[in-house]
C-alpha cells in the first residue's frame, strides 16, 4: 500500500504528532483517577515484577541522567536510564567534564565531546554508579550498545541492576559483520535475570522478530529525538505516530499468538505533554523523553543536551543543543506548571487527556479515536505565533 513517487515506484504515507489529534470520549472520566501504571517484567511472569505509576523514562543521555538524577526521578514512581558508555562511567568527577561542556562554544562542542569519550570505560565505575543508585531504594535501569551488552550486562547484574537496556540507532536480530562479535539476543535474555528491554527499531517485522528472543520491552524511534541529527546524517527514520502503530500492532500480534505482552516504549520525537498523550494513544506503554528532563534543574546538563551519537569518532549523528533550564524535575512531571508551551506537568497533561477520551488506564487509551489533522497546531493559534507564546512557540 503506498502512492507512486516516480515510475513504478511507490512509497508509503506516514505520519508524525503534530498531523494527528485525538477525539473527545462520549463519556470522561475525572483524571484523578486515571491509572497511569505500566508493567516491566519477565517474559514468563506476565504480572510483571515491577510496576511503575510513572510510565515516562527519562533517556539515557549524559545531559539528562546521572546518579543524583536517577535517584529523584525513581523518588517519584519511575526510572531514569543511566549510559553506561557516557561520561559517568569514564570519569571519577563527571561534574568537572559536564562543566566543560556546557561552556564550550557552539563551534567546540562537537569536537569537545568527541575527544572527551576517547577516555576509556571504567568497569568499576559501572559497579559503583550502580550501587550508588540502588543505595536509595529506586530503580537502577541502565543502558550498552550491542557489541558491550554481554560483558557490561554480567557488570550490571552483579551490582544489583533492575533493568538491563541494549540500545543502538537500529536494531535488527539479523545483525551483520565480520569486524566484531554479533549479540545473540535470545541467547543474552535467557543469560540475564533481570528484564531486556531492546531498541530501537521502527517497523512491524523487526519488532516481531525482537519479540520473538524473549526481550521485556521494545524501544520504538528511529532519529526524533531533539539533540539526534540521524535522519538528517543517514536518511533513515519514521516519524513516531507511524512506527509506533505498527509496532505496537506487532506485540498485540504476538500476545494473540505466544500470549506474552512486551511493552512498546515510544523513544524521541515529543516535545509536549501533547505529543506524550499522542503517544499513547498509537499504542505506546511508556514513553522515553530526553529534552523534556534536560530542561530541569536536577539535570547534569546544565541547561544543554545532546544525541547519544554525538561522540561518534567519524561521523557524529548528534549536536549539542541548548535547552535551557525551566524548572525542578517536579514541576516538569507533575507541575505545577510555569511555562505556557505545554513542556511541564507531563503527568497531569496526561491524566487529563485520557480523562477526556474516557480512557480509565494505559490500555484504553491506546483504544481512543484518533483523526488526522495537520491543522491541528495552527487552526486559530495567529496571535500565539506572532506573539511566539503558547502554540506558537
Amino acid at each position: 500500500m503506498g502512492l507512486y513517487i516516480g515510475k513504478d515506484r511507490t512509497a508509503r504515507r506516514c505520519y508524525g504528532f503534530d498531523e494527528i489529534a485525538l477525539m473527545p470520549g462520549n463519556v470522561t472520566v475525572n483524571p484523578n483517577e486515571a491509572d497511569t501504571s505500566w508493567h516491566v517484567g519477565l517474559p514468563d511472569r506476565q504480572a510483571g515484577k515491577y510496576k511503575f505509576k510513572v510510565p515516562i523514562i527519562a533517556a539515557a543521555m549524559d545531559g539528562v541522567v546521572d546518579v543524583r538524577f536517577a535517584i529523584e526521578f525513581g523518588k517519584f514512581g519511575g526510572f531514569a536510564v543511566l549510559n553506561l558508555e557516557g561520561i559517568q562511567t569514564r570519569y571519577e568527577n563527571p561534574d568537572e567534564v559536564l562543566e566543560k561542556i556546557s561552556k564550550a562554544t557552539p563551534q567546540e562542542a562537537t569536537e569537545l565531546v568527541q575527544g572527551i569519550y576517547t577516555k576509556p570505560i571504567k568497569e568499576e565505575l559501572i559497579t559503583k554508579r550502580i550501587k550508588q543508585i540502588k543505595e536509595k531504594n529506586v530503580p537502577a535501569v541502565v543502558s550498552a550498545i550491542p557489541q558491550r551488552a554481554e560483558k557490561f550486562g554480567k557488570i550490571a547484574q552483579a551490582a544489583g541492576c533492575d533493568i538491563f537496556i541494549v540500545q543502538s540507532t537500529v536494531t535488527t536480530v539479523k545483525h551483520v559483520s565480520k569486524e566484531y562479535k554479533v549479540l545473540d539476543f535470545k541467547k543474552f535474555c535467557q543469560a540475564m535475570k533481570i528484564p531486556v528491554i531492546v531498541g530501537n527499531t521502527c517497523s512491524y517485522q523487526t519488532a516481531l522478530e525482537l519479540m520473538q528472543t524473549g526481550i521485556s520491552g521494545l524501544l520504538v524511534g528511529i532519529g526524533p529525538g531533539a539533540a539526534c541529527t540521524t535522519r538528517g546524517v543517514l536518511g533513515i527514520g519514521v516519524p513516531q505516530v507511524t512506527a509506533t502503530v505498527d509496532c505496537a500492532a506487532a506485540r498485540d500480534y504476538y500476545f494473540k499468538k505466544k500470549k506474552v505482552y512486551v511493552p512498546i516504549i515510544t523513544d524521541g520525537g515529543m516535545s509536549t505533554g501533547g505529543d506524550i498523550c499522542k503517544a499513547f494513544a498509537c499504542g505506546a506503554d511508556a514513553v522515553m523523553v530526553g529534552s523534556a528532563f534536560a530542561r530541569a534543574q536536577e539535570a547534569p546538563g546544565r541547561g544543554f543536551h545532546w544525541g547519544m551519537a554525538t561522540p561518534h569518532a567519524n561521523l557524529p549523528r548528534g549536536t549539542r543543543i541548548k535547552v535551557g533550564t525551566t524548572g525542578t524535575l517536579k514541576e516538569i512531571l507533575f507541575g505545577p506548571a510555569n511555562t505556557d508551551d505545554g513542556t511541564q506537568n507531563l503527568m497531569g497533561a496526561l491524566a487529563t487527556s485520557m480523562g477526556n477520551v474516557g480512557a480509565k488506564n494505559i490500555k484504553e487509551m491506546q483504544k481512543c479515536e484518533i483523526i488526522i489533522a495537520p491543522s491541528i497546531r495552527t487552526e486559530g493559534k495567529v496571535f500565539q505565533r506572532a506573539q511566539n507564546i503558547g502554540m506558537g512557540k
